[in-house]
């Protein structure tokens, strides 16, 4: 057999593996993130976060600030919640690979290089927390930065799990306008530390 045909017959069918694999992950997520409504919250939260930074005036800050104090509130409850309903899962269906590009049983295949989303979520949900709490002391505006990278930050790890990190980088960028080492480098010293201990360098 010719040797392109069969090397593009093995190409397609890592190719169907790998988006199997990756529409069992979306599905698996999906199903854990369906008795909530942080994706709601986090659209609400990040759009709201925006028009309190673009404020001139900290008196029209902190108001913009104070109407978002409910919506931090449910996003903090139910992200712990999901969090620690997200620890029944498995621990091999809870592996990502830190490999940069989705390969079919990648997880299987190189263990050594792969992370438990399971402790992810456990990193997110209690930087998130301490951001809306302001356990760093900081300025309201500070604070709405540090929680914006917080949260996208959050929503980069569920597109790795789905996908991959090339895949999810390229997402951020494309929507926030905002590299993955940016977000990394924005969140709270404890969060970046413990991330970065968990997913490797940047």
């Amino acid at each position: 057999m010719d040797f392109f045909l069969v090397l593009a017959l093995g190409a397609t069918g890592a190719y169907v593996l790998n988006h199997q694999q990756q529409r069992q992950r979306i599905a698996l997520l999906g199903k854990h993130l369906h008795p909530y409504q942080i994706e709601r919250l986090l659209e609400q939260l990040t759009q709201g976060y925006l028009r309190a930074m673009g404020e001139q005036g900290e008196e029209r800050r902190q108001q913009v600030l104070g109407t978002l104090t409910g919506a931090e509130e449910q996003l903090c409850e139910q992200f712990q919640r999901f969090a620690a309903d997200f620890r029944s899962v498995p621990k091999p269906l809870a592996r990502v690979s830190r490999l940069p590009l989705g390969l079919p049983f990648a997880t299987q295949l190189f263990p050594a290089a792969t992370f438990d989303m399971r402790d992810a979520l456990a990193v997110h949900a209690e930087g998130i927390t301490r951001a809306w709490r302001n356990e760093d002391g900081l300025t309201a505006r500070d604070r709405a930065y540090v929680m914006t990278a917080e949260l996208l930050l959050m929503q980069h790890s569920c597109h790795w799990f789905c996908k991959s990190k090339t895949v999810a980088s390229a997402r951020m960028l494309a929507r926030h306008q905002t590299p993955h080492a940016q977000l990394v480098a924005a969140v709270s010293p404890a969060t970046r530390r413990a991330y970065l201990a968990l997913t490797g360098p940047v």
